[in-house]
């Protein structure tokens, strides 16, 4: 029989379970206490001196961005590189691309038929006309030249024999002692050997001529280049190959094309009997290569390119120009004395044409339209709004309006980096007592900051550890599993 347990009478399992579920609020509420404890009853203590360090950062950050950052607001303060308008003599140049002609190059060729015996050059060696370069082998036209000889010794004997007969007759005749028509004969005769004296002349000459021709010289002067024969080659006579070739280096020409509106300016320096000084250019425009003088002009246009050509003449004394290759030509064409000239940068255009930001007195910028003129380097001309002293801007200039405040700073040759590396003495040790400021206030900054840090961590290894105790309670109040009832 089985028996039920009254409704009214605890057992000593539920007491066990009422008593475990208490402490388990409890432990829950201390630990609730001890959070709201460390995260709204604790403040976090601050190291000394760091409020005045963070303070005193934010106030220089506060400084720079009110006096020079892009949103200052009306007492902003640009630093703008800037350079002063000033007299100087402005070239005016023409420009071309152009290549190196050589006044004269020539393959040297046999004239005459032998083996060469000699070669007196070195590939690359500078000559001078008419010195030896080849020997052909001499001697079959040493020996033509002797059985010319013969030939003119025999046959001038032979004339000098009929001229004395001619004589002969021509008194005979007279004393009428021999017919007419023999003494013409005879002096025919002399008129034939006069004819065969002649040619074994021209034959002799021609002989000597031949042996000339076995001496191989230059015909003109310059450099040579690589030889095409060797030493005991036949070589025939006016070849297609030859045996070297020469190019006259000095002086040397080079041909450059410019537009065909520039003809005029350039006709009338020439008509006026101007020398025009010519530049030539490597390739990159970096080095000059040689100075010269124009020579001529072309006479037409071309007319798929609209230019035209012009030849200037170089000493080359440097030997720096070489045939084709290829530079850029300068033509001087006139030079403007005492111009207003300014910097290339400091120059904007806008939809009213060309302006220049000018720095007042006052340090504020106002805008000036400008009329500019030729260009030489890194300078222009100004024809009109620029007064020689003005001071202009020529870097910064995206940053500026009408009447903005500046801090003009003076550009060197050195730019930007070339000023800064001149900063005077007086402002090293400013520049110094603010770099120490703001090493001391980044210093406060980052040990306020690390004792934030640490406090902030403090909750959370609370709220770890109250976790975890709270875990444990709970696996220590749970019950035990009920068994299952018996049927």
């Amino acid at each position: 029989m089985n028996t039920t347990p009254s409704p009214n009478k605890k057992t000593p399992d539920m007491q066990s379970t009422t008593s475990s579920r208490r402490w388990l609020w409890l432990s829950l509420i201390i630990v609730l206490a001890i959070a709201a404890y460390f995260i709204w009853g604790r403040k976090p203590a601050t190291p000394a001196g760091a409020d005045a360090a963070t303070a005193q950062a934010a106030g220089k950050q506060g400084k720079k961005g009110g006096g020079r950052g892009m949103g200052g607001g009306a007492n902003m303060v640009m630093p703008v590189g800037v350079a002063t308008a000033k007299t100087d003599d402005v070239h005016i140049y023409l420009s071309g691309l152009g290549g190196v002609t050589p006044i004269a190059t020539t393959v040297v060729n046999s004239q005459v038929t032998g083996q060469l015996t000699a070669l007196d050059f070195t590939e690359g060696e500078i000559v001078k006309k008419g010195q030896l370069l080849a020997q052909i082998d001499p001697r079959p036209f040493q020996v033509a030249i002797t059985e010319a000889e013969g030939a003119l010794a025999r046959d001038s004997a032979q004339l000098k024999a009929a001229q004395v007969d001619l004589q002969r007759y021509r008194t005979l005749l007279a004393q009428d002692s021999i017919a007419s028509q023999q003494v013409d004969t005879q002096a025919a005769l002399v008129k034939q050997y006069e004819g065969t004296v002649k040619t074994d002349q021209g034959t002799l000459d021609n002989a000597r001529l031949q042996l000339t021709y076995s001496r191989i010289t230059a015909p003109i002067g310059g450099r040579l280049g690589l030889r095409t024969v060797d030493l005991g080659n036949n070589v025939q006579a006016n070849g297609t190959t030859g045996i070297v070739s020469i190019t006259q280096l000095q002086p040397i020409t080079v041909v450059f094309s410019i537009p065909e509106d520039n003809i005029p300016a350039v006709m009338k320096q020439i008509q006026a009997g101007k020398k025009l000084y010519t530049e030539a250019w490597d390739r990159a425009q970096t080095t000059k290569l040689a100075e010269g003088t124009l020579l001529t002009i072309d006479n037409q246009v071309d007319s798929t390119t609209g230019t035209i050509k012009l030849k200037a003449q170089f000493p080359n004394t440097n030997y720096n120009l070489f045939p084709q290759q290829f530079v850029n030509a300068k033509l001087l064409l006139d030079t403007l004395k005492g111009a207003t000239v300014i910097p290339n940068s400091a120059i904007q255009r806008g939809s009213d044409g060309l302006y220049v930001y000018v720095v007042k007195a006052d340090n504020t910028v106002t805008l000036r339209n400008i009329v500019a003129g030729p260009v030489e380097g890194e300078q222009t001309a100004i024809t009109s709004g620029v007064q020689v002293g003005d001071t202009v801007v020529v870097d910064g200039i995206d940053k500026l309006r009408e009447g903005a405040k500046v801090e003009p700073i003076k550009r060197g040759a050195g730019g930007a980096l070339g000023d800064a590396q001149k900063m005077t003495a007086a402002d090293a040790p400013k520049h110094g007592h603010h770099h120490d400021q703001d090493q001391t206030a980044d210093a406060g900054t980052t040990k306020a900051a690390a004792a934030t840090s640490a406090t902030s961590t403090a909750p959370i290894a609370a709220n770890t550890d109250a976790d975890a105790s709270k875990t444990w309670h709970k696996n220590k109040a749970a019950p035990a599993p009920a068994p299952a009832a018996a049927n």
